[in-house]
This record gives C-alpha cells, structure tokens and sequence, in this order.
C-alpha cells in the first residue's frame, strides 16, 4: 500500500492525521497502520527485500529505498548519505536534473520519511502475520506425517512440498522442527514411488547439512534415487540429478556411488529428452560432474553416450552445449573415448561447424577434442577434418582476439593437418569458400 501524508485539519474541533493511499485512493487514519514496538527501518527494509516498492522511496543515486531521506534546493530528494558523498566530490550539480544547486544545503524530508517507515511497518506486519501462518501449516503437516500413512501420507507430502516450494520461511520451520529427519526417514527400500517424488521434491527445495547428505548416501536411498531417475516425471528426474550433486560435493562421497550403469543410463536419457530443455541441462550438468571419474567416463562410453552427445550438439543453446562438449572434451582423455569419437561419422563434421560459431569456451573444447582424434589417426582424421574445412576455420581462430591457449592449439592442429599435403595444396585448402565466410 503507498499512501501520501496529508496535512491535519480540524473536524468538529478536532485535529485529524491521516495518510493518502495511494494504491486505491483512499484516506485512512494512522490510527489503522501498524504500530506498537518501534521497528528498525533498516531491518524491516532487509527482511522484505525483494518486494515491489514504490519509486517515491527509492533514492535515483544508489536505487535502494531510502532510510534518511533529505531533499536538495531543487526539490529531489536522496538518501542523505548518497547525495552527501555526491557533494563531497565536488558536484554541485542535482544529480537528477542536472540544474546547477544555488544552495548545497539539505532538509530532512520527515513526511516522506514517515510515509517510507509507515508503507514498511504496514507490509513487515503482514509478512510475519504470513510466516507464523506458514510455521503453523507446516507444523501440522509434519505432525500428520509422523502419523498417517497411504495415501493420507501422500497428501501431507504433497501439501507440505508446496508450502515449501512457495516460502522461504518453511524451509527454516521444516529444519528447526525436525522435519528434514522425518523426510528422509520415508526413503527405502520399500518406498512407493508416489511418496518418494514428493519426499524427493521437498528435500531438494530445503538445506540440507552434511549429516543429511550422508544419510541420502545410504545404499538404500541413493538406489532409490537412482529408480526415480530413471522411472519418475521429469520433474522428480531432475530433483534426483540436483541431490546427487549435492551428494558429489560432499568430502566423504565415495566414487563407487556413481558409478552405476543404471545411474548414468537415466542420467543419458534425461539429457537428449528434446522435449524439457530443463532436463537436458540438469542432466547433461551431473553428467558433467561425475565424469570427472575414470571409471565413470569407461562406463559412460561403454553405453553408447559419444555417438548420442555428438547427435544432440545441434540442437543445444549456447551454455547446455558447453557443458555437453566439456563432457566430450573428459572423454576424449582415454582410449575407449577417443576410440569412439574417431568411429562416430559426424565427429569431424559437427566439431569443425561449432569452431568460431558459439563462444570461446566451446571453440576450446571442440579445438581439444579434434586435437586427440586427428593424433589418434592422423592420416585419417586429419584428412577428413581439412575437407571439412577445418584449416580456414583453424586460421580464422588464430587471427581472432582469442586467449592464447587456444590460438596455439589451433596452430598445433593446422600444422599436423598440413603434413599430409603439399604446401600448394594446402595453402587451397586453407581459403574461406564463400559458404564459410
């Protein structure tokens, strides 16, 4: 609610205080704004930060709301500290009109000060009014949970995972309570899949601490993660991709874990689902964290995820392709990934059509990969890679403002392409045809 201070006036012999609301136009008396214990503007202002708040409270220098408000010769008004620190550098202009100041004095703007703290109180009010609310909800919905079950249980899951997905301050209620134990207690081995989505979709919107993580690590748990991976709605698949990285982080995380063919067989499917872009980079991104292992990256190319990732770099925006050719990029480190990369047919083609197309980051990793193929069979690949037009593309890379790793990785692989050519030959090779350019 904005609401306008409006100057006292006598009704029946008495003085009247009132303010303007602004919002719906009416006048209402002080006596209706929230009042009592004298509350801390500045801490009101940090609680509700993110709100909508009205342009009269925010200062044009900084474009925060205002706690002094102080008004200038010119009639704008600035949070005092700002405008003080303008003048102090020797602007004696108005920062908002650029008139030239007459008179470099402030005045504390107490009406607009009142109306900043009044607008404030009203809406802190409301906001705790909403959280005891909230606290109270989720205190019922965790006392349900501790005593039904089927689909009365189901319910109270599905209740309390909007409660927390809606308010932050849940969250704080559902740990301060015990709720998080309680949650992760339903997980099992004999846990239908209906009450592991909603456990899944309330965990993932809480903070979960280390002792909670290792519980999720419990074979039983994890493995049921690991079956809504694969057999859940989108939605629950990506909730299991974002707890598993929780999990990953963690110091005493075991690589073992991960190194499930299951696991990254659902991780594989989720990431080229073309139909929920949101489940491509959730999964493309654990993909990404868990090849950092070895033995993930073997299994990873023992089922087929090369060839599929190279089928789906067309169709990818800008930052789910980095993440998809940094995975490429890991596996192109061991024989059984290079191997594969230099089989798939599109390899070649598709890496040298990324160089120079998207973003630095992916010319490097396209430029990384290429570089192990092409060594691994040089007669071959590298052959392949100029008639695709890898040695323009190549040249273009060294003459751009890229950092210079890259340019001389690019110099590295033109001068392993050329050697299977004669100078007059290559040179040709190496113009931009009107296509390319």
């Amino acid at each position: 609610m904005t609401m306008l201070q409006l100057s006292s006036w006598r009704r029946d012999g008495e003085v009247t205080n009132s303010v303007l609301d602004l919002d719906c136009g009416t006048v209402i008396s002080k006596d209706e704004i929230p009042c009592g214990e004298k509350r801390d503007l500045g801490m009101m202002i940090e609680e509700l930060e993110g709100i909508e708040v009205p342009t009269v409270f925010i200062c044009p220098i900084s474009l925060d709301p205002m706690l002094d408000p102080v008004t200038l010769c010119t009639g704008q008004t600035y949070e005092r500290c700002n405008i003080l620190k303008w003048l102090s550098m020797g602007h004696f202009i108005c920062p908002t009109t650029m008139q030239e100041l007459w008179d470099d004095s402030v005045t504390p703007n107490r009406t607009l000060s009142q109306l900043i703290y009044s607008w404030y109180s009203q809406k802190y009010v409301l906001h705790k009014k909403r959280s005891e609310d909230v606290q109270g909800r989720v205190t019922e919905l965790l006392e349900a949970l501790r005593k039904v079950k089927g689909q009365a249980r189901i319910q109270a899951l599905k209740e309390l995972h909007q409660v927390v997905a809606a308010h932050v301050s849940a969250k704080k209620a559902v740990a301060d309570e015990g709720g998080i134990a309680l949650v992760l207690s339903l997980l099992g081995p004999f846990t239908s899949h209906a009450v592991g989505s909603e456990a899944i979709a309330i965990l993932v919107n809480l903070d979960l601490d280390s002792e909670a993580k290792m519980n999720l690590m419990q074979p039983a748990k994890f493995s049921l993660l690991v079956d809504m991976l694969n057999e859940g709605t989108v939605e629950t698949k990506i909730s299991c991709t974002r707890l598993i990285e929780l999990m990953v982080d963690e110091r005493d995380f075991r690589s073992e874990m991960v190194s499930s063919l299951s696991l990254l067989v659902g991780l594989l499917r989720l990431a080229k689902d073309k139909r929920y872009p949101n489940g491509i980079a959730a999964g493309l991104r654990l993909l990404k964290t868990v090849c950092s292992y070895k033995q993930v990256k073997i299994l990873v190319v023992s089922i087929g995820a090369v060839s599929q990732l190279m089928d789906l770099l067309s169709c990818l925006n800008s930052e789910v392709l980095e993440d998809a050719l940094f995975i490429l990029e890991l596996l192109s480190s061991i024989p059984e990934g290079r191997t594969a990369l230099k089989d798939c047919p599109c390899t070649i083609q598709n890496l040298v059509r990324l160089l120079m197309r998207v973003s630095e980051n992916c010319t490097q990793h396209a430029l990384s990969i290429l570089w192990e193929v092409c060594m691994l069979a040089r007669e071959e690949c590298a052959s392949l890679a100029v008639e695709a037009g890898l040695a323009a593309k190549l040249l273009l890379v060294i003459q751009s403002g890229c950092n210079p790793v890259v340019k001389q990785r690019s110099a590295e692989l033109l001068k392993l392409c050329s050697l299977n050519y004669t100078a007059t030959i290559f040179i040709s090779k190496c113009k931009l045809t009107r296509t390319m350019q």
